[in-house]
């Protein structure tokens, strides 16, 4: 049997669920959400996802940012982020969605989305692990297949920068939809046919299939820190490699990571991401999923 929640989630391609954040734990998070994005501001923290690129690897062609990459890193000290990325509310709902155990979540991203603050900026439409150049019948084959992870923003002010199309994550796109995704910045992302805002309230976290069709827009002028993470099946074998790999996640193979995890749960997560990291490649190269 099935839970109503999964049902709306593999219905529509995503659930808002709320009260994820034990109270006791929100000032460390904001805390250490404000911490992170001073010192990317500054420039002493250069993993960042730069205004004016959407897919890593993102450089540092632009001053401004959009978000924080790599927020678990031991170098940045901030334990908040290792203690939610592993909190047993946060990995229930996600066994519960991805309908599986606990012992086979696999460890994969978390980073920080935040509003830049020079201009406005956006993200075009687009699917994290189909190509927007794929034909129609290499779309509907992509779709068929499960891609063994679960993707989630965790909102610790309101944000409404989320569009998302309900439902995208089944079918292939309409032409009209494959004319307003191929490569262009949205004027109105409310243009797509089908699209709906995602408005998110302090707390509340929106549980997402990353192949719903979806894109951003980002005020400079409203304060954003939302947290930004995903996880992987690791019954699915190497199958996420491709869509988190190139990220550049080297440093979660270190003894001074693994230092920072607290209990078997996490550390048995992070087992599973590098078994998957020094498999994917035997053998042949790892194709990744997106470029700009």
């Amino acid at each position: 049997m099935t839970s109503a929640l999964k049902d709306q989630y593999e219905e529509h391609g995503y659930v808002v669920v709320p009260g994820l954040i034990e109270d006791k734990d929100w000032h460390e998070l904001e805390q250490a959400c404000e911490h992170v994005i001073a010192k990317t501001r500054s420039g002493s923290w250069t993993h960042r996802r730069t205004v004016g690129k959407q897919f890593p690897p993102y450089g540092q062609d632009d001053p401004d940012s959009w978000g924080v990459q790599h927020v678990m890193h031991p170098e940045l000290n901030e334990p908040a982020f290792v203690k939610w990325y592993t909190s047993p509310k946060l990995l229930e709902v996600t066994t519960e969605l991805l309908g599986c155990k606990e012992d086979d979540l696999q460890m994969e991203l978390f980073n920080l989305l935040i509003n830049p603050i020079s201009h406005d900026f956006a993200l075009r439409w687009h699917r994290d692990d189909i190509p927007e150049d794929a034909s129609p019948e290499e779309e509907l084959e992509a779709l068929r297949v499960w891609h063994f992870g679960i993707q989630w923003n965790t909102a610790l002010y309101v944000d409404s920068c989320l569009f998302i199309v309900p439902g995208s994550h089944k079918i292939p796109r309409t032409a009209e939809q494959r004319k307003l995704s191929s490569g262009q910045i949205p004027e109105n992302p409310m243009d797509m046919p089908g699209a709906r805002r995602v408005v998110l309230q302090p707390g509340e976290t929106f549980f997402y299939n990353n192949n719903i069709l979806h894109c951003a827009a980002y005020s400079s002028k409203e304060q954003r820190a939302t947290l930004h993470g995903c996880v992987g099946d690791a019954t699915g074998g190497s199958s996420r490699a491709r869509n988190i790999l190139q990220h550049g996640l080297d440093w979660m193979k270190g003894h001074e990571f693994r230092r920072t995890l607290q209990g078997p749960t996490a550390r048995a997560m992070l087992d599973k991401l590098v078994t998957m990291y020094d498999t994917s490649g035997k053998g042949r190269k790892t194709v990744y999923s997106l470029k700009d």
